[in-house]
This record gives structure tokens, C-alpha cells and sequence, in this order.
């Protein structure tokens, strides 16, 4: 029987605030759907981006979500600094899943990350962890607590670890904690690819899914009723029972036969399961269900909601929310449990990159996004470096990159780009010229299917006649240019991984990045944004800096200029041979007409001045084909900083390169 109004009772006696690390995920994202109904002094603690589409559905406010890296014990430390919680909700793991293969991330989120949070713990009225019925292993036929632990995989070793961890911090550091060990829980917001909710999809439709053994067996657990488990287990932690695992689960075993049994009498499918027809995985055991005496007695929990009850449940939710059109839309859309990789090339700036860094996250955290912050330090004369190394030393979603010299914003770019994870990356310069407040508007046309979203300058706060200027030259450059390169167009824009594959494999070393992203193609539009005045210190360009940008953009994508000195060629032949018509006809009409210096000379100049102005536009041709034969490193990196770790030897930073490059 479901009772949500005690449950709701329950909730409001724990004591806040109250954090739920993991609440991206299935269990913690209904925990803190339950416990947000009444009371708002709950905070959703996420980092899981392959997560995130619950969150986004649930519509929690921005305030209430949290991103933190629990392998980080800065990143921990912050947020317990900042929110003091007394009731902790530890749901974050990594490895449940096939697909999450990582075997290091498994250990340092699921063994780490726990005594990242543990030791921030004291003086916490409870922290309630979630373990799993995998601690057993092969041991899985109804293990009391104190069984045999037989982990077979790295996942449930890396939870026993967790298990004797918590077990150490309640009884030598007096931490209130509890393990509980969960077993097959089902309901509301599972993973759309696991067995029940494809069941029940399948049922609605008339049909199964692909099966295996009919011997195969499960102890099913109804979602309310183990958010209601995790509550009694804040209540009841004591000082005689901290340290414990309780084994969260309805002590019945239940075979994939008895279960799609239950599920055809229920829903009334005619057609008949066909069995074998998907192999076993390497985890399937035929007696695997818990028995869950101590935690009945010790918490006073006791699973209520029978297996049938909890199926119409399930059934109903998907039903009432739309669930191919929101819940599988969702979890299939990339781009909707994205990573953005906000990448800032920084020069002279490091008085604002304090400044960028707390806008970004801020930003990002309102937008719900799981983010990575990659400064490149473009061999700055000021301490940008050394101010880059204390904000990635506080949060391990920052990367700092310090050049060998000065390679150019356009090479800082490329080498964020190189190394980035992000599912899109966001090009800022780092004066804060280009504002973070712009970038859920790329995201929302992003999340449309646009692969290039580039910010264009409608309006520059600087002087008029500098505003008429850059204007100017982007049209002229646009009539030049042999593709279609967007008028008031800067670097200021959200690429998509694919794209930023292609634009680290083109081999050239002069670049021209925003005339390169018009280049390569994909889907391209624009979001209008007012780009504000330099915050701090002075502008690095000048009359001469963006003379040779001009340069570089015609002569990177254009050959009007070669075609100019042709047709300039083919008229001043033809002026010339009717000159010379003329001169004949005058010769010959009036031979006694004297003549000056002055024609020669004006001729000489003229000619000689066109000869000049050829050789240089076909000089600048020529460096570019000189500069680009030399093929040499369009950037050297001098040290790099990944998780507070300062790697400044080669064989550190191209190791971290193929670790984190987006081309693999």
C-alpha cells in the first residue's frame, strides 16, 4: 500500500538542510522530487550529465541544483562550506550500468568520492548511503548483513570498499552514518533501457521484450517505497546501529516467469513470451533476492507495496507523462544531456577571469548543465597563469593551459578545442567582451539541431565611427570572401563536437577560426548579443593588429585580389595600346607638338606603383604558401593543469592530451 502522505510526515521531520548527492540519477532524482513537496530546503548535488534529463523535467529551481565533483575534495568542501546540510543523501555511483565501463572512474566516484564526503561530515545529524545487493556478489541467495561479501565485478568491489569505509568513519570518527544495500527497484523515472520500464512499454503495446532464462529472479522494490527507506534510515540512525548495512528489499524472489506472468494477467496481453530470445548477461543469477529482517527491526522499514500495485503504478506514470514523446525523447537527445566545454583564450586578463569563471558557473548551474572551463593562458606577461592554477585547484571542471609564448587567440582556441570532452564547445575571449548571460541562448538553438551557433555583434559599445569601421569591413569582407561568412560574426560561439572534430583536423597553421567555422559547413545561425566595453585594462588590438586581421581574413578566403590585378592587367593593355594609337595619330598629325617630362614621369610612377601593389598582394599569396609549407605546431603547451595536478613535462602533457583529446 502506498502511503505518501506518511511519508511526507516523515520528510518533514529530517533536518535540514538536506543534500542529495546523485539526484540526477533514478533514486535521487525521486528523492528529491518527494522531499521537495514539502519543504525547500533540499539541494540536488549533480555532476552526471548522462543524467541530467530528469532534472531538466522535474523543473527544480536553478538554486536547488547544485554541480559538484565528489572526486574532488575542493569541489566537496565548497559546497558544504557554503550550504551547511545536516541530512546527507549519498546516491552518486558510477558502474551500475553497462555502458558506464570506466574501470578508474569507478573506483574514484564510488570509493573516493565517498571519503570526499565523509570527512566533510562532521557534526551532519545523518548520512545515508546508497550500496547495493551487488556488495554480495555470488553470495546472493537472502545474505544477512554480516554474509559473505563476493564481489564479482569491479562495480561491487568498489561498493564493499564504500561499504567498510562508512563502517570506519561511524565507528572511529562517530559519523551517523548507515549503508543501504538496494536491490531491484523499479518505478517512476528508471532508465528507459531497464528491464521494467521496457516492460512496461512493451505491455502497452501488447507485446515483451527480448527475455532470457524464465529462471533468472529478482527482489523488486517499489520506488516510494525505498525513498521511504532512505527517510526511516535518517530518522532512526543511532550511535548502537551507525556503521550498518541493510539490505533494502522485499525478501521475496520473484522469476522473470512469475513476473511477466503477473505482468500478462494485469494488462491482458494476449501474446505469448518467447524466452532465450536475448542471451544472459554476465551478472544474471538465478537466486538473487535479500532478506530484510535487521533492517525491519533496526529502522522499523518494511516494504509495502506489492509487486502488482507497484506495476499499475509504473504503468499509469508512463501513461500520464507523455513518455515516448517526453521520457524517451529525452534520454535518447545528446544534446539535452550535454557537456559544454566553455573555452577562454586569455591575454592580459587576469583581472577578469575571476570574474568569467564565477559568471560561467553561475550561468551554468542556472542552466542546469554539467560544464567544463578550459582557460588557455596565452604565455600572458601578468599572473593570469597563477590565477587560472587557484581556481582549477578549487574545482576539477577547470583546465588551465599555459602556451610556450604567445601563439594568438586563434591557437588558443584550437588547443581548448584539442583536449575538450564536451559534447559542444563555447569560444570566449577572456575580457568578458564576449558575456556567459549569452550562452543558454546558443543552447537553446543548439538543442534545435543548429551545429554552429555564433554570436552576431548588432551593436558595439565603443565609438561610432570605430562601430561604422568593423561594419564596414565585415560587408566588404563578405563581397570578398569565396563562402558565406556571417557579417558581425566574432569567434563568440557554441560548435558541436562533430564540427570541432573537422576544424582540429584541417592541417593549415594559418587560421582564421570564424572564416574556418563558415568553411566547413553543417547547420550555422546566429543569436544577436550587444558586445559591451573591455571590463578591465586596455584593449591588446590596434590600428595595426587589426589591419593584419583584415589581411588575414581576405587573403585566408578570398582571390579577389589576383582577379583584381588580372582585369587591372587586361585594362592598362588596352589603355596602353590605345595610348600608344594616339600617340602615333598626334606623331603623325602634328609633329611640331613639343613634349614634357611630366607624361613620362606621372606614367612611370603609375605603372611602377601598380607593379609594386601586385608584387605585394602576390607576396602576401606566397608567405601563406611559404608559412603553410613549413608546417610547423600551431601552438606549444608549456604546462597544463587537470584536477589540480600541474603537468609541465612533455611526456605529462601528451599523455593528457590523447587521455582527453576530442578526436580519438
Amino acid at each position: 500500500m502506498i502511503k505518501y502522505e506518511e511519508l511526507q510526515a516523515k520528510i518533514k521531520k529530517l533536518e535540514g538542510p538536506i543534500f542529495v548527492f546523485g539526484a540526477s540519477g533514478f533514486i535521487g532524482a525521486n528523492i528529491i522530487k518527494d522531499v521537495f513537496t514539502v519543504r525547500d530546503d533540499c539541494y540536488a548535488i549533480t555532476h552526471d550529465a548522462n543524467s541530467a534529463w530528469r532534472l531538466k523535467l522535474l523543473n527544480l529551481p536553478s538554486k536547488n541544483i547544485v554541480h559538484c565533483d565528489i572526486t574532488s575534495s575542493a569541489s566537496v568542501k565548497n559546497i558544504f562550506a557554503a550550504y551547511k546540510p545536516k541530512t546527507i543523501f549519498n546516491l552518486a555511483a558510477y558502474g551500475a550500468y553497462s555502458k558506464q565501463s570506466n574501470v578508474q572512474l569507478i573506483y574514484e566516484t564510488n570509493v573516493n568520492g565517498t571519503v570526499n564526503i565523509l570527512d566533510c561530515c562532521e557534526g551532519v545529524n545523518a548520512y545515508i548511503h546508497a550500496g547495493s545487493s551487488s556488495e554480495y556478489g555470488t553470495n546472493s541467495a537472502a545474505p544477512l548483513e554480516h554474509g559473505q561479501l563476493e564481489p564479482n565485478s569491479h562495480y561491487s568491489a568498489s561498493k564493499v570498499s564504500a561499504s567498510y569505509i562508512i563502517q570506519y568513519y561511524a565507528r572511529y570518527k562517530n559519523i551517523p552514518a548507515l549503508n543501504l544495500r538496494l536491490y531491484s527497484v523499479y518505478g517512476a523515472w528508471e532508465e528507459p533501457d531497464r528491464l521494467m520500464p521496457v516492460m512496461i512499454e512493451k505491455a502497452r503495446a501488447g507485446s515483451y521484450p527480448n527475455l532470457v532464462e524464465k529462471e533468472i529472479s529478482r527482489d523488486f522494490v517499489y520506488i516510494t517505497d525505498t525513498v521511504e527507506a532512505f527517510v526511516d534510515a535518517a530518522l532512526n540512525v543511532s550511535p548502537t546501529i551507525r556503521g550498518n548495512s541493510y539490505n533494502i528489499c522485499t525478501g521475496q524472489k520473484t522469476t522473470l516467469e512469475q513476473l511477466v506472468d503477473l505482468v500478462r494477467s494485469e494488462f491482458n496481453i494476449a501474446a505469448e513470451p518467447v524466452w532465450g530470445g536475448m542471451q544472459n548477461r554476465k551478472w544474471d543469477l538465478k537466486d538473487w533476492y535479500g532478506n530484510p529482517a535487521n533492517t525491519n527491526k533496526d529502522l522499523g522499514w518494511k516494504a509495502t507495496t506489492p509487486l502488482r500495485e507497484g506495476l499499475q503504478e509504473t504503468y499509469k506514470w508512463h501513461e500520464g507523462v507523455d513518455y515516448s514523446g517526453v521520457i524517451l525523447a529525452a534520454f535518447k537527445n545528446p544534446r539535452l544531456n550535454a557537456k559544454i566545454s566553455a573555452i577562454i583564450a586569455c591575454y592580459k586578463d587576469n583581472q577578469a577571469i575571476p570574474v568569467m569563471y564565477e559568471r560561467l558557473v553561475k550561468m551554468f548551474n542556472e542552466t542546469k548543465l554539467r560544464y567544463e572551463i578550459i582557460f588557455v593562458n596565452d604565455c600572458s606577461p601578468d599572473d593570469s597563469e597563477e590565477v587560472i592554477a587557484q581556481i582549477a585547484a578549487k574545482d576539477n571542471n577547470v583546465i588551465g593551459i599555459t602556451h610556450s609564448r604567445n601563439f594568438g587567440s586563434q591557437s588558443a582556441f584550437l588547443s581548448g578545442m584539442e583536449v575538450s570532452t564536451g559534447d559542444a564547445v563555447v569560444l570566449m575571449d577572456g575580457d568578458l567582451q564576449d558575456p556567459p548571460e549569452i550562452i543558454p541562448s546558443f543552447y537553446t538553438k543548439w538543442l534545435e539541431g543548429w551545429d554552429v551557433v555564433y554570436g552576431k555583434r548588432v551593436k558595439r559599445e565603443m565609438s561610432f565611427f570605430m562601430n561604422l569601421i568593423y561594419k564596414g569591413f565585415y560587408r566588404i569582407f563578405r563581397k570578398l570572401s569565396y563562402i558565406k561568412i556571417p557579417v558581425d560574426a566574432g569567434d563568440f560561439s557554441m560548435i558541436d563536437k562533430k564540427v570541432v572534430r573537422e576544424l582540429i583536423n584541417l592541417p593549415e597553421t594559418e587560421i582564421f577560426l570564424r572564416g574556418l567555422r563558415a568553411w566547413v559547413g553543417f547547420k550555422q545561425i546566429g543569436v544577436d548579443y550587444v558586445r559591451p566595453e573591455r571590463m578591465f585594462g586596455k584593449s591588446t588590438n590596434n590600428w595595426r593588429k587589426n589591419i593584419g586581421w583584415a589581411k588575414k581574413a581576405i587573403f585566408s578566403f578570398s582571390f579577389v585580389p589576383l582577379e583584381m590585378l588580372s582585369y587591372l592587367g587586361f585594362v592598362l593593355t588596352g589603355v596602353s595600346f590605345l595610348a600608344m594609337i594616339a600617340q602615333i595619330f598626334a606623331r603623325i598629325m602634328y609633329p611640331n607638338v613639343p613634349h614634357g617630362i611630366t607624361t613620362v614621369i606621372v606614367l612611370i610612377l603609375f605603372f611602377g606603383g601598380i607593379q609594386l601593389l601586385a608584387v605585394s598582394i602576390l607576396g602576401e599569396y606566397l608567405s601563406k604558401i611559404f608559412e603553410e609549407s613549413k608546417a610547423r605546431p600551431k601552438f606549444i603547451r608549456r604546462s597544463v593543469i587537470y584536477k589540480g595536478k600541474l603537468m609541465n613535462t612533455s611526456a605529462e602533457i601528451e599523455n593528457f592530451k590523447k587521455d582527453n583529446q576530442v578526436v580519438k
